[in-house]
């Protein structure tokens, strides 16, 4: 095909989108112009039409923020239903009738659609059956798909926004979402960019995707704007399916230098609007019944810690009570030690590292998270536990756990048993069986990562891995007979590293691994861990389950996350549990600033020299600030381990310097606030507002005794304070 036949049946493929986006707009306007059935009460207004159940109108009434504006632009549903030649073949809800709407109670509409209109393939047998229910403000959609066809039903949006805005034409919106143990924020207006997980090669409209890669990272999201905001979130614990979170911007910005929203209702003829939609992928068989998980949109007053008290509240209707070991609860510090990396350096055999757990029994280290043990080295081997001879015998691993662990040092062995290594013979003779695989039979793979060699860094030779299936219970059976070897060698724990990955991948396809396709990994770790627990508990109830940025529907089991944080850090996890062990990495020679960031934020410090691969006592400077800061948090533990994690909320602080605080409450309801200085080479005075405080004593890890703080707080470079309500 030459080059102009190819741009003319480009521009008529543009074009006959666009006009179906024309007659789309043309038909909402229609169903938008009917009758509605209304859900209120004293903070929501919700309005539904009569004629095609679209969503048209959404107000919180106390402060008047019109959430769905234009009932023109009102949207129901849409499906994703692909034909055996066509894929891209949609049901758009704009298109369809609703059999039914009703109000079935005063608090609640049912809406019903049957056997609506595809793109491409006429109509489907199906029956979409939604209820929307408001209670105190809080709108809660649920619905139960009937697929009569002969076709999978891949996707469903639901609930659909076709106009969503902010409280004001002035007002920000900013898109937060949790991803391993932070908040991460996006804009949506005034400004929307085409972000490159979504390429703009592939929509019609700038979009953005809140779990998109996919890479599941969260169950919510929240629509902030500048003093208020919408919670949104898919409450299934279970985790059944993969969900997704999509604002689409329409019909674009104004110019890609700054990626402008038009600030007018109108654009070159066309309605200006945000769309925004819950993507369910249900892949739903033919002649099978699905029930979504619910969708709850909850307004809230206040910024972001408002937000995550809506998720919070939902959290502890199932998180339940972990069991974290003593010591993990006591202040504790950590050493990551590497010793083999994929290109089997062999740099520390298990012999020698009997005097890392002297060296860490001497200075207060209470564990060692060993890394690169297994056969295979850091990165190499996967899912084989066994260990590698060029270190040493399994004897000799065996017992210096024994006499580390004698000295009151913990050893936690680090694995990652859902990849399998694709250069073994063990994968090519029999892993192979069990790896995913995509809707075309292919199997899903990943990179690895560099190690000490060019070839190696470079990412000429690295050792290629498969995605395997946990869904299956025969590789659940493997991966857990792989774990069983590290209860065996007397190890008090371990830690699953990036636990809440599958490197993109979310469903397995294959037809032979025992159930019906697809399978969705995120859901199916749950019950992979079940297992590695229950084998734990046979040989030791104590044991210790950590992982690498657990998702919160891991961390009933995996209790002790592993995270990397910096000055930008939101500390959502932190704020959302106040005692959840969570730990943080500590790299630098002079680690000050990483150091008081743990403090600040309740982080167990684990120590890593020479990036994990060095002494404890490789850099003396950063651990006596350690130890300094640890012997603080034991001596105030009421105020600053024990306490309830409130990040910013209830105090106030302006320094004239880069800094940061956190807030704590203490069970008998005085607070404490941490004060850090983040300036490289001066100090900084700070003034604390504490709303009704009683007399304020201050403390810093270098002098421990309270001395009475009034007026400015003086704080040196690269240090903390902490002021103690007495």
């Amino acid at each position: 095909m030459d080059r102009r036949t190819f741009n003319k049946l480009a521009g008529i493929t543009a074009m006959v989108a666009m006009a179906e986006r024309r007659e789309l707009y043309a038909q909402s306007s229609v169903a938008g112009a009917g009758p509605e059935v209304v859900l209120e009460d004293e903070q929501l207004l919700v309005a539904f039409d009569k004629r095609s159940g679209a969503l048209t109108r959404m107000v919180r009434k106390p402060t008047n923020w019109v959430v769905e504006r234009r009932s023109e632009l009102g949207i129901s549903f849409r499906l994703l239903v692909p034909l055996p030649h066509q894929r891209a073949n949609f049901v758009y809800g704009q298109k369809q009738t609703a059999s039914n709407v009703e109000k079935i109670s005063p608090n609640q509409v049912r809406i019903i659609w049957k056997d609506p209109v595809s793109q491409h393939g006429g109509a489907v047998p199906l029956t979409l059956t939604a209820t929307a229910a408001l209670e105190n403000g809080v709108l809660t959609f649920n619905a139960t798909l009937e697929n009569n066809s002969p076709l999978t039903i891949e996707t469903i949006d639901y609930p659909y926004f076709g106009d969503l805005n902010p409280p004001t034409r002035e007002a920000p919106l900013v898109v937060e979402h949790m991803w391993t143990g932070a908040l991460s924020g996006d804009e949506v207006y005034p400004h929307f960019s085409n972000p490159g997980g979504t390429g703009y090669w592939g929509i019609l409209y700038p979009t953005k995707t809140v779990n998109g890669d996919p890479t599941f990272q969260t169950q919510f999201c929240l629509v902030q704007s500048s003093d208020q905001g919408l919670y949104v979130g898919v409450h299934d614990p279970a985790l059944r399916y993969f969900s997704q979170f999509t604002f689409e911007q329409h019909p674009g910005v104004i110019d890609w230098t700054d990626n402008a929203v038009p600030r007018t209702d109108e654009i070159s003829g066309l309605p200006v609007h945000l769309e925004f939609r819950v993507c369910h992928f249900l892949y739903a068989h033919a002649q099978a019944e699905v029930e979504l998980a619910p969708v709850v949109l909850h307004p809230y007053s206040g910024d972001w810690h408002a937000g995550l008290d809506v998720y919070k509240d939902w959290r502890a209707t199932w998180f339940g009570t972990s069991m974290i070991p003593a010591w993990v609860r006591d202040v504790n510090s950590w050493l990551q030690l590497q010793i083999d990396g994929a290109e089997q350096d062999y740099a520390i055999p298990y012999g020698a590292l009997v005097k890392y757990g002297a060296e860490c029994a001497e200075n207060g280290v209470a564990a060692i998270q060993l890394v690169g043990w297994h056969r295979g080295g850091q990165d190499g081997g996967e899912p084989c536990l066994d260990t590698d001879p060029g270190l040493g015998t399994w004897q000799e691993l065996h017992d210096a756990i024994a006499q580390i662990q004698a000295r009151g040092v913990r050893m936690i062995l680090f694995a990652k048993p859902v990849f399998a290594d694709m250069s073994t013979d063990w994968y090519k003779k029999e892993l192979h069986k069990y790896e995913c695989v995509d809707p075309w039979g292919n199997k899903y793979e990943s990179g690895s990562f560099g190690y000490n060699t060019p070839p190696s860094l470079t990412g000429i030779d690295r050792r290629r891995r498969a995605i395997m299936d946990v869904c299956c219970q025969q590789y659940r059976d493997i991966a857990t007979h792989e774990f069983e070897k590290i209860l065996a060698l007397g190890a008090q724990g371990w830690l699953f590293d990036e636990v809440m990955q599958h490197n993109g991948v979310a469903y397995n396809f294959s037809a032979d691994h025992g159930y019906t396709p697809p399978g969705f990994l995120f859901g199916s770790d749950i019950p992979l861990v079940k297992q590695f627990r229950a084998a734990a508990d046979r040989v030791n109830p104590e044991f210790l389950f950590s992982g690498e940025g657990p998702g919160d529907w891991l961390m009933p089991y995996y209790v002790l996350g592993y995270y990397r944080i910096g000055p930008g850090t939101r500390h959502a996890l932190r704020y959302i549990d106040s005692q959840a062990p969570l730990m943080a990495s500590v790299r630098g020679f002079n680690a000050r600033d990483e150091i008081n960031l743990a403090l600040a934020y309740r982080y167990i410090i684990e120590y890593e020299p020479y990036n994990f691969k060095g002494h404890v006592t490789d850099f003396p400077l950063t651990l006596e600030y350690g130890k300094r800061v640890d012997m603080l948090r034991r001596k105030y533990r009421e105020f600053l381990w024990d306490a309830e994690f409130r990040d910013t909320v209830g105090a106030t602080v302006t320094a004239d310097g880069e800094h940061r605080y956190s807030v704590f409450i203490a069970g008998s309801g005085k607070r404490a606030v941490v004060v850090i200085n983040l300036e490289q080479d001066k100090p900084i005075s700070a003034n604390l507002t504490l709303p009704a405080a009683g007399r304020l004593a201050m403390v810093t890890p270098e002098n421990q005794d309270a001395q009475p703080a009034a007026g400015a707080i003086d704080i040196p470079a690269r240090s903390a304070a902490v002021i103690i309500e007495q």
